[in-house]
């Protein structure tokens, strides 16, 4: 079928224009960072009432197959419901509703994340990338569908990849749940292994102590950055990790690490080895804060294959010895959990928010267990955050083998096979 997008569509919705006011629970909004590459995103979705829900679905109430596009930031993306989560649209979304008649949904959502569909889209007049797609241009893009038997056979193959990445995804949400559940059972509760006969002294059991935080880093220095293209003296393709990027490391959203030319000098002091942790120090927003954090595995150093480093507005930390480091990178991210770490947010007039690294490391205290509760913590530990990195890996594989497929499937290399039932 050749013609434009709104032949297909039973609607093509603009957004309110203008900011929601959020809550802790309710409906879920859906802002263009929750838009993935065709499944949304809700781990960090904002919420409204029923009231702000009512007021901005009188146009229309998202349901299960429409498709919801990012407008901005990243302009292009496009995501389908695949459930009944009562949600509404944030700024710079639109909501499509394509007509089952005539197009299958999922098929439509990958067709719309084909690289030519999304220069329809994003490309102007005189060849660059716009950052903002206008409805006219959303309406008129033009599209040439095959028949609908093989769009839902191309959807379901490509379906099938996404459903093993959430399966994955989910496998690495639980895992880290286990991991601080563990960690808090133990060094917050003071159910660590043998504690019925350990007595416990202005908080701090027997033969254990209390020092500050620094008393855990052997050495600690800020991230860099490099350039974009190798040039003299920056000769070292090296992977940067921003705080941007730990969240989608938590996830399998390794792709998104950007890939840089060093100096050597950089990297001496700045490269990143197992067992060190990544902490956010500057860059945060109101509604996120910082202070997140990651563990560098030796799977994840040998998965990228270049030089990791940390960027400029993370710090680089490196425990007193590794028997320390799941430690430590769990005691961090009990911190943020809890909120402790808003403690020592520095807040600005602006949206940016930095943190007072120097004052955390001297004046938050924590406990250190001794070597015995540190070793028997790590045997229980140690394959969570081992297994979470290799889900991590699988996820990022099975997201380029889908991302191979879907030019190969839509352009007909292999559709045309499946026309002919040899798939």
């Amino acid at each position: 079928m050749n013609g434009i997008l709104s032949d297909v569509c039973l609607l093509i919705e603009d957004c309110h224009h203008s900011t929601a006011p959020t809550v802790d629970a309710g409906h879920p909004l859906i802002r263009t960072p929750d838009i993935g590459k065709g499944r949304i995103n809700y781990e960090h979705v904002f919420y409204v009432t029923d009231k702000v829900y009512d007021e901005r679905t009188t146009r229309a109430k998202p349901q299960i197959n429409d498709l919801i596009l990012a407008r901005e930031a990243p302009a292009g993306n496009v995501a389908i419901l695949n459930s009944d989560k009562g949600v509404c649209l944030g700024q710079r979304t639109v909501l499509i509703r394509p007509n089952p008649e005539l197009v299958n949904p999922q098929y439509l959502c990958y067709y719309m994340l084909l690289p030519e569909q999304q220069h329809k889209l994003l490309g102007s007049a005189n060849g660059s990338t716009v950052s903002h797609v206008n409805l006219p241009v959303i309406r008129g893009m033009k599209i040439d569908l095959p028949t609908l038997p093989i769009q839902r056979r191309i959807a379901d193959i490509l379906s099938a990849y996404d459903d093993l990445i959430e399966n994955n995804q989910r496998q690495i949400k639980l895992l880290e749940e286990a991991a601080m559940r563990l960690y808090r059972e133990w060094f917050v509760f003071m159910r660590f292994p043998g504690h019925e006969s350990v007595r416990i002294v202005d908080g701090v059991p027997e033969g254990w102590e209390k020092k500050c935080l620094r008393h855990l880093i052997s050495y600690e220095i800020g991230g860099g950055w490099g350039n974009d293209n190798e040039s003299s003296g920056f000769d070292i393709r090296t992977w940067v990790i921003r705080g941007t990027d730990i969240d989608g490391l938590s996830s399998g959203q390794i792709h998104s690490i950007p890939l840089r030319f060093n100096k050597q000098q950089t990297l001496s002091s700045r490269m990143l080895s197992h067992g060190d942790i990544i902490f956010e120090v500057s860059g945060g927003s109101k509604n996120v804060g910082v202070a997140k954090s990651y563990l560098i595995t030796q799977p994840l150093i040998d998965y990228l294959g270049h030089p990791v480093i940390c960027a400029s507005f993370c710090k680089m930390i490196r425990p007193i010895s590794l028997d320390y480091a799941e430690y430590l990178y769990s005691t961090l991210r009990h911190l943020r959990d809890s909120g402790i770490t808003e403690e020592y947010e520095l807040k600005s007039a602006s949206s940016i928010i930095n943190f007072k690294w120097a004052d955390f490391l001297d004046l938050h205290f924590v406990l250190i267990p001794p070597e015995t509760i540190m070793h028997a913590f790590n045997d229980c530990i140690s394959p969570i955050y081992t297994k979470i990195v290799s889900m991590s890996i699988q996820v990022e594989t099975l997201q380029k083998a889908r991302d191979a497929l879907l030019p190969r499937l839509m352009n007909g290399g292999v559709g045309l096979k499946l026309e002919e039932g040899a798939v």
